[in-house]
């Protein structure tokens, strides 16, 4: 509404507003369901919209178009460019027409140069090019590590009759063991359609733990799996989330450019909400590079627009909500009670702040400390297994492009990743790009099915050593959520 006051009669597609919103602490069997007056605000939704986010964008886009804006969505931008002096002019866009090996093919094209007087990365979390800015600047010292959950998420049609427009469910609970930091949502849109998934936060100790089977597990329950009966599937994706809040935001600025969204982290997570606070940073950082162009300036640090945030309604939003990940992140019994006391009684303006004290790869515990999680096989009906989610994410890539899924170091998944933490990549990665196979010498090797990827980050996030590397695919190569 700051952004676009018409955007109604604009015919922005957002035509179900919230019409009840559940919380509910799950056991193997049963649901319990918190009083409304318990209910902390950040799970209120009142005055919010449940919607497809990809028709959102969508129609953004075509408001950007409207206004002059160039938009290249089949380009990938694949580096950074900086000056002599050190400021960022700019990025370049990937190589198009690479083989396998690297090698130019007949449809070869280089990249594209693209300078700017200041540029803005908005790559979402973990983002390839922020993760290389936030390194070469610094711009995360003196901050908490930055700590994130993975998000998995299917679209189903169901029965109208079992269909409540405008109905939120969250929950926590069954089935991550209480230890574990996660939850689920359930989102009635139009349509008869239902949005579902499943957040486990990645500073999980267990290497035996699938986020993709918690998920599967958790439609079963029977709460949940009664809004399925006669359902069906029709879309699936993966996205690992920003979750460090106020205490993790790196600084937003350097000579040249910005982070925007959750390229900084501007995620609420007691809300598993951040799309509103991308709008609004971009939306401050827009009108500190506007300001600085009507001076004549460029490649300069931004700096009105960090100093525009700490006075904004976003930073007393993420004030409010800075002690959520960290107090659930002690258990469900206890991090509970501390939501209650910080979000219910003191309103989020509690005078302690809590801190993340390790990054999540430093959180794996090696496997011999834990006994393998028998997870149920999918019946294909209302549980899946991975490859044919990753079908209907319309994920694409160029079968002969170069992997985009890199490793430092080939011999660490073997040596170290499967002998100390049983190949926890075959099991943290929501789409089946790992594997461990044999060679003809019964020794053991790693494939990577990077034609599977869904694009979610984590196993750039989550890998122990941080062996693996998440580079631009090529073009516009990836998962087409449409209606997600």
């Amino acid at each position: 509404s700051e952004l676009i006051p018409d955007w109604k009669e604009q015919g922005a597609p957002l035509n179900v507003p919230v019409s009840e919103d559940r919380f509910l602490f799950l056991s193997a069997s049963k649901a319990y369901r918190t009083p409304s007056w318990l209910l902390p605000a950040c799970f209120q939704n009142h005055g919010n919209y449940v919607i497809s986010l990809s028709n959102v964008t969508r129609w953004l886009g075509q408001q950007a178009e409207a206004l002059g804006v160039e938009i290249f969505p089949g380009f990938a931008a694949a580096e950074v460019l900086y000056d002599e002096d050190g400021s960022v002019k700019g990025v370049a866009t990937g190589n198009l027409g690479l083989d396998k090996q690297g090698q130019p093919t007949g449809e070869f094209q280089l990249g594209m140069a693209l300078h700017a007087k200041y540029t803005f990365f908005a790559e979402g979390a973990r983002g390839h090019l922020g993760k290389q800015l936030i390194s070469n600047y610094g711009l995360d010292q003196g901050r908490d590590p930055q700590t994130y959950a993975i998000g998995i998420k299917e679209l189903w049609e169901i029965k109208p009759e079992l269909h409540r427009p405008g109905l939120v469910i969250h929950t926590a609970g069954w089935p991550l063991a209480n230890d574990t930091y996660g939850g689920s949502f359930l989102y009635h849109m139009d349509n008869n359609q239902v949005a579902v998934g499943y957040v486990v936060g990645l500073a999980y100790e267990n290497p035996y733990l699938s986020p993709f089977e918690e998920f599967q597990r958790y439609k079963t329950h029977p709460e949940i799996s009664r809004f399925f009966a006669g359902g069906k599937r029709i879309s699936y994706g993966a996205r690992a989330i920003t979750a460090g809040g106020v205490q993790s935001l790196p600084k937003l600025v350097f000579p040249g450019g910005a982070l925007i969204g959750c390229d900084a982290g501007f995620l609420n997570a007691s809300r598993i909400k951040g799309s509103h606070a991308a709008i609004k940073s971009g939306m401050l950082a827009a009108e500190a590079a506007f300001h600085a162009l009507g001076e004549d300036r460029q490649r300069d640090e931004l700096s009105s627009y960090p100093a525009a945030f700490e006075q904004s309604w976003l930073k007393e939003e993420l004030h409010k909500a800075r002690n959520f990940k960290p107090s659930m992140s002690r258990g469900l019994v206890t991090g509970t009670l501390l939501v209650g006391i910080d979000q219910v009684l003191l309103g989020g303006r509690a005078p302690w702040t809590m801190h993340h004290a390790h990054a999540d790869h430093e959180c794996l515990k090696p496997a011999s400390q834990f006994a393998p999680i028998a997870y149920p096989k999918p019946d294909g009906k209302l549980t899946f297994d991975r490859l044919s989610s990753v079908f209907i994410s319309n994920t694409n890539h160029s079968e002969n492009q170069p992997a985009h899924l890199t490793l430092k170091d080939p011999a660490v998944p073997v040596q170290v990743n499967l002998a100390q933490y049983a190949g926890p990549e075959a099991r943290y990665c929501p789409a089946g790009v790992y594997e461990f196979v044999k060679n003809e010498d019964h020794s053991d090797r790693l494939q990577i099915n990077a034609q599977n990827c869904v694009h979610c980050k984590t196993c750039d996030i989550k890998d122990p050593t941080q062996n693996i590397v998440w580079v631009t695919p090529e073009g516009g190569g990836g998962p087409n959520y449409s209606g997600m």
